[in-house]
């Protein structure tokens, strides 16, 4: 039989949002809520609709959804893998097991990208994800396929296993044969369950969003966009005042106003006015209250993203900016989007029961949400070439390029040597002794005196001789 409390809440909800801001809100304050993300004592409080509760977990605001979106559309982007540890230390990507098979294609209408969009949002805003898993013939898990997080909850039998009640899925319906939101029982060896904290019994099966943690904020923002909202549609406030200190009767101050329409309003706006008979205009201005009101809206976003852990800057509000997209992505990794990641790992891990294989693991490649810091990416693929971390041919692979000759082996600049290998370099030698200088050759030796002396002893004996003969 189908569940009629969904219907009922869903009634319930256009009833309340009919309302009228300060008209009393009749019942039903007594109606019991389960299934949600409500307190158990919440029919304790007579004006329970005032506090911020709502019986549909849809909460209507920009900050709610704008933080949903960003951890669901975020955990889209980064596609999983199977990985197995290898003897080397290192690690292999498992293609052909059934893990990787579902971590491509979930189900025959829905891409990964889809499935895993679809299971994070479920998860932030109701608290749990529930995706119920058929088998083939090999008794491998072939489908995955969402149901319903709030037509669906787990029980516990009596002898303590741990069974699940799926509903909400259309396909699942008409595959079985069943009615519209048909429940299931199913054990939980074919449920992927990803829940956050657990505050509510049957304690620790059921998770809880981050939006009761938020609630008062999301009332307070809501009650302020509704108050604007009526305020706005209601008052009589222009933006501006023609005042002078002539008496006007009914017809001249007719008058004024067309013409002052016909230049400052529709087409004509950025007009001219020529103002006459000592006619001023003065500007109105915003008061104090409304900006009191914007800064109290923008506390309560700011106290909404700090619940979900999501960073400012992400959202688009401000805050301190980074110096890169890569270092606002490691900041949201280091906390939220870290966080969901591992869970959701973690997860699909134990639905597949890599428990018992502690050399197989699950993981999400981050890397994707840097397609678009090309700078940050190349740089950080070029120090880990250089420091010998990367071959040249892997970082080719990462940016999808093909395998170049001589490029699988890591390589580092020849300097860089282990203590070991600077251990056996032998000592060098001290500082050596400056060369000698080279011999000076001898100083030429003055033969003139000489020379003279053998010119003369020749010239006499010479004269001698020529005497002798005479």
């Amino acid at each position: 039989m189908p569940n009629p409390l969904p219907g009922l809440l869903e009634r319930i909800r256009g009833f309340l949002m009919r309302a009228v801001e300060g008209q009393p809100r009749p019942g039903p304050w007594y109606l019991p809520i389960t299934g949600g993300w409500l307190p158990a004592n919440v029919g304790d409080k007579w004006n329970w609709w005032q506090l911020g509760y709502d019986p549909v977990s849809g909460v209507s605001s920009a900050i709610v959804e704008a933080c949903i979106s960003a951890y669901a559309q975020t955990v889209a982007m980064c596609p999983g893998d199977h990985w197995r540890l290898n003897a080397k230390g290192g690690r292999n990507r498992v293609t052909t097991s059934a893990l990787s098979r579902i971590l491509k294609h979930p189900n025959t209408y829905q891409s990964i990208s889809d499935f895993m969009l679809n299971a994070t949002r479920s998860l932030y805003q109701e608290g749990n994800a529930y995706a119920l898993a058929l088998r083939n013939d090999r008794f491998e898990i072939d489908e995955l396929h969402l149901m319903n997080p709030r037509l669906s909850r787990p029980q516990v039998a009596t002898t303590g296993d741990i069974f699940y009640n799926l509903a909400g899925n259309a396909v699942i319906d008409y595959r079985l044969g069943g009615e519209q939101n048909t429940s299931l029982v199913v054990p939980q060896r074919d449920v992927l369950h990803i829940r956050l904290h657990c505050e509510r019994w049957p304690y620790p099966l059921i998770g809880e969003t981050p939006l009761t943690a938020a609630m008062l904020d999301i009332a307070a923002s809501g009650a302020i966009t509704q108050q604007q909202v009526e305020f706005y549609m209601n008052q009589a406030r222009p933006s501006a005042v023609l005042s002078t200190d002539l008496v006007l009767d009914k017809d001249q101050v007719q008058a004024l106003r067309d013409r002052w329409n016909e230049q400052a309003r529709g087409l004509n706006q950025g007009g001219t006015p020529i103002l006459t008979a000592g006619l001023k205009v003065q500007p109105w201005n915003t008061t104090a209250v409304d900006a009191q009101l914007a800064d109290v809206m923008k506390l309560s976003e700011q106290h909404i993203a700090l619940a979900f852990r999501v960073p400012l800057q992400i959202l688009g509000l401000g805050g301190t900016p980074y110096a890169s997209t890569e270092l606002l992505m490691q900041s949201w990794i280091a906390t939220g989007l870290g966080f969901a990641l591992n869970h959701i790992e973690e997860a699909f891990g134990l639905l597949f029961a890599l428990k018992g294989q502690p050399d197989e693991y699950v993981e999400f490649n981050t890397a994707a949400l840097l397609r678009s810091a090309f700078k940050d990416r190349i740089d950080g693929l070029a120090r880990a070439v250089q420091g010998g971390i990367y071959a040249p041919n892997e970082a080719r692979e990462v940016e999808g390029l093909e395998r170049v000759p001589y490029g699988d082996e890591p390589r580092v600049q020849q300097q860089v040597v282990p203590l070991s290998a600077a251990g056996q370099i032998p000592a060098s030698p001290g500082p050596e002794a400056p060369p000698a200088a080279p011999p000076q050759p001898a100083p030429a030796k003055d033969y003139g005196d000489d020379v003279k002396r053998e010119v003369a002893r020749l010239r006499d004996a010479a004269t001698r001789i020529g005497r002798r003969f005479n």
